[in-house]
C-alpha cells in the first residue's frame, strides 16, 4: 500500500507529477502522437514541453532520447498510447528507461493495460520494481468504467509516492469514488467479460472498415483508430455518424486530422456503426 498513490483520475496524478518534479525552464519530453493532458500539464507546471517524433503512429525510443538533455525532468509514456493504440514492448520500455538521463522520471500511464493480451507488453509495474525512477499509472476510467467519479491511482517506488504525498491536496478522492472503486476491483467477472467483449467485436470494427476502404492503425486498447483518405471526408464521416445519433472522437488535436477514434460499443452498437459507415461511403 506504501507504494500506491491515488488521485482525481490519474489526471490528477500526472499533474501532480509534472508540478512535483518538473518547474520553470525544465522540460517534459512526449511521444508525438501523446495524451493531450501531458503538454498541458508540463505548461501548467511552468515547464516546456517537449514533442519527440514517431514512426507508424507508434513512440520511438531513439526519438525520445534525441531530444533529451540535462533539462529533461519527466518522460511521459502512455502505454498503450491514447488515440493511436500503438505501444512499446518490454524490451522498448527496457531500453528507453536505461537511455532517458537518470535524473528524468519514466512515467508510464498504463490507462487501457487490462485491454491488452498481447505477450510481449508490461504494464510498467516491473519497471517500477527494477528501478527507482519509474512511476506507473493507472485509472477506473476505462475498463471499470467510472470515468465521472474521478479515480485513479500510481504504483512506484516509496522516494516518488514520498514526494508525491508532500503537494497532494488531503482530501482529493470522495467516498462514493472510493467504494466504487472497491466493488470495481470485486467484481473481475465483469472485467472477463469486458476483455472478452473487446477480443471478439475490436476485430470486427476494423475487419468491416478496411473492407469499406477505411485504414486502421493497428493497436491495442478497446477503440480504433480510422484514417480515411483525407481531412474533408474524415469531417464529413463524423458529422454524418452524429446526425445518426453516433458518436465518436475527432482528433486533429492530436496532429491526426484525417482520423476518428472509435471506440467498441456494445454488439448492436457496432453492428449499427458499420451498417451507418458504409451508407456513407455509398454515399460520397
Amino acid at each position: 500500500m506504501n507504494n500506491i498513490i491515488c488521485g482525481n483520475g490519474s489526471d490528477e496524478i500526472l499533474s501532480m507529477i509534472a508540478n512535483c518534479f518538473a518547474g520553470q525552464e525544465d522540460e517534459i519530453v512526449y511521444s508525438e502522437h501523446g495524451f493531450l493532458v501531458y503538454p498541458i500539464a508540463a505548461k501548467a507546471a511552468g515547464a516546456i514541453p517537449i514533442k519527440a517524433k514517431e514512426k507508424n503512429y507508434k513512440a520511438n525510443v531513439e526519438e525520445i532520447i534525441k531530444v533529451c538533455n540535462d533539462k529533461t525532468k519527466v518522460c511521459f509514456i502512455a502505454n498503450p498510447n491514447n488515440p493511436t493504440g500503438t505501444y512499446l514492448n518490454k524490451n522498448e520500455l527496457f531500453t528507453l528507461r536505461k537511455e532517458l538521463p537518470k535524473n528524468c522520471l519514466l512515467v508510464i500511464d498504463s490507462a487501457y493495460a487490462e485491454y491488452v493480451e498481447n505477450d510481449d507488453y508490461t504494464n510498467g509495474f516491473d519497471l517500477v520494481n527494477k528501478f527507482d525512477n519509474v512511476i506507473c499509472t493507472r485509472t477506473f476510467s476505462k475498463i471499470y468504467g467510472l470515468a465521472a467519479l474521478r479515480i485513479g491511482w500510481a504504483y512506484a517506488p516509496l522516494v516518488v509516492i514520498d514526494y508525491l504525498n508532500r503537494i497532494r491536496l488531503p482530501f482529493n478522492i470522495n467516498t462514493i469514488a472510493q467504494e466504487a472503486a472497491v466493488a470495481a476491483i470485486q467484481d473481475q467477472e465483469f472485467i472477463k467479460k469486458a476483455i472478452k467483449h473487446n477480443i471478439i467485436w475490436k476485430p470486427y470494427i476494423e475487419k468491416e472498415l478496411v473492407n469499406l476502404g477505411i485504414k486502421i492503425i493497428p493497436g491495442v486498447g478497446n477503440f480504433v483508430l480510422a484514417k480515411y483518405n483525407n481531412i474533408e471526408q474524415a469531417n464529413k464521416c463524423y458529422s454524418y455518424l452524429e446526425e445518426n445519433n453516433i458518436f465518436v472522437r475527432k482528433v486533429s488535436e492530436y496532429g491526426l486530422a484525417d482520423c476518428l477514434r472509435i471506440t467498441v460499443g456494445l454488439e448492436e452498437e457496432n453492428i449499427y456503426l458499420i451498417k451507418i459507415i458504409k451508407n456513407f461511403i455509398e454515399k460520397i
